[in-house]
């Protein structure tokens, strides 16, 4: 069969939009990378392109099909707002905690163990799971739980909830805003959605700050090794990893709070769709959109925004309490925040000098060093760190954008990007060797049985995807990180 890519690089190609109207989409990937994009993410890909409004579509190399949209992909459109291309978990992110303990104190399995159930006495796993169910959690009031969504990682949630404030300085967005760019105005929009009962148990779901849900979220300990190259060692010094200490890498979002957001958001704009007889962009009712200005799209953009506060305070959460498991079993630990960063979010940025609104649905932002949007933050002069999660054998790297990013509207993947799905994983796998696995491999991890639909080979070879990422110059690994246990659920993920 022949190839619908179009080779430019070893591994760079592109795919003629619809009747090539309109610029092709970017395609980042090697070969073995493209190979695993099948029809479904290809037709996804095209249908996105070719919707109203969009200008610029990415296929990263984690790609495959989606909610109306790739995971995996990037969609830039000045005129129309999606909301497939963010997702039904909004705002799912990354974060990294850096602490102070040497590698060797993770040898000893047992102290593994007492730091597992540390964490899990604080931050509970699982959907519909929240803080009644880990006896060490913060306990959110519905009052409070309107300033969280309202105000994001303000000075003021992070004193409530005992997070340090100048954790918000090492956010990608420690705070979002109305569609008018006003805190007024998601507080309007929060007491309408209460009011017309869109909310009956808002305060439940506020109990599920500091938690992961299932799924693909988890948090995990790791051993942070530095590159050997010089500039990548002064890098990681402004990022403030420390080779052969101790981190913990955190992924999940908005829980139950953004995914009722947007399911709620996706009824009332197929509602919009029919009012006015539009037609869905490749017959998909999963790429609904507003245009930009609209009533639609304003409620949209607040509602992502109030989801989006929820899920920065989630993470910025979440690593407080890991902070304090560690510091129950290892006293004297200490811990700094060294990134957060999201991969399901729609964010105002400059592409091709137009503003418009850039849609990462499984992608995360790569600006390199000198990039107008990082001034006035601590990465101006390096680019800010990427945090991409491979899996636990494999492990993960953190990784900083170069200048050639621009072409993939400065964006890269946000971790592997499965190769199997859940059913077709649980089909293939065999439990026995996926649980032997990390037995071999001496990581830990907080089930019974790892869940096998999560186990590393139902991911794409992780290395390859990295090649992928370097070999097309968008960006360079600063550091490795090795997995020591892994905190994770079984039951169904919120995105």
């Amino acid at each position: 069969m022949t190839s619908p890519f179009h080779i430019t690089g070893e591994a760079e190609a592109f795919l003629p939009a619809r009747d090539n109207k309109g610029k092709p989409i970017t395609v980042i990937g090697t070969d073995a990378i493209r190979s695993t994009f099948d029809q479904i993410c290809i037709d996804q890909a095209l249908n996105s392109r070719s919707a109203p409004g969009v200008t610029d579509l990415v296929l990263n190399p984690d790609a495959h099909a989606g909610y109306g949209a790739p995971v995996g992909c990037v969609m830039a459109s000045p005129t129309h707002i999606y909301p497939g291309p963010v997702g039904v978990d909004i705002k799912c992110s990354m974060s990294l905690l850096q602490m102070n303990i040497p590698a060797d104190e993770m040898i000893d399995k047992s102290v593994r163990r007492r730091v597992i159930e540390a964490i899990i006495s604080r931050t509970p796993t699982g959907a519909g799971r929240g803080q009644r169910e880990a006896k060490k959690s913060r306990r959110v009031s519905a009052d409070l739980g309107v300033q969280v969504c309202t105000e994001g990682a303000s000075k003021a949630v992070c004193e409530a909830l005992g997070i340090p404030p100048e954790w918000a300085l090492r956010c990608e967005d420690s705070q979002h805003y109305g569609h008018d760019g006003n805190t007024s105005t998601l507080h309007e929009r929060l007491d309408k959605l209460r009011a017309f009962n869109a909310f009956p148990n808002f305060e439940s779901k506020m109990m599920q700050l500091g938690s992961y849900g299932g799924g693909n979220h988890f948090g995990e300990c790791e051993i942070v090794q530095l590159s050997d190259e010089p500039a990548m060692r002064a890098t990681a010094d402004v990022f403030g990893l420390k080779d052969n200490h101790v981190a913990f890498l955190s992924h999940c979002g908005s829980r139950g709070f953004g995914n009722m957001l947007a399911q709620r958001q996706f009824k009332v704009l197929e509602g919009f769709f029919q009012r006015w007889g539009l037609a869905y962009p490749g017959g998909d009712r999963q790429l609904v959109y507003a245009p930009l200005g609209t009533p639609e799209a304003d409620a949209y953009l607040d509602d992502m925004a109030l989801g989006a506060n929820f899920a920065t305070v989630n993470h910025m959460l979440i690593n407080a309490l890991v902070l304090e498991a560690f510091q129950e079993v290892l006293p004297g630990t200490t811990g700094q925040l060294v990134y957060f960063i999201s991969h399901n979010i729609a964010r105002q940025e400059v592409v091709d000098n137009q503003l418009s609104w850039v849609h990462r649905k499984g992608a995360t932002r790569a600006f390199p060093g000198g990039h107008h949007a990082l001034k006035d933050t601590p990465f101006a002069a390096t680019g800010h760190p990427i945090l991409l999660p491979g899996n636990p054998r494999d492990g993960s790297v953190v990784m900083v954008a170069k200048p050639d990013a621009v072409k993939s509207c400065y964006s890269v993947n946000h971790g592997a990007g499965r190769c199997m799905g859940r059913k077709a994983a649980a089909r293939a796998l065999d439990q026995a060797t996926v649980d032997a696995d990390f037995e071999s491999n001496d990581i830990l991890f907080n089930a019974r049985k790892y869940p096998i639909d999560e186990a590393p080979n139902a991911y794409k070879n992780f290395q390859e995807v990295l090649r992928s990422v370097e070999s097309a110059g968008l960006a360079q690994q600063v550091c490795k990180l090795k997995a020591r246990f892994v905190i994770k659920d079984a039951a169904e993920a919120d995105d």
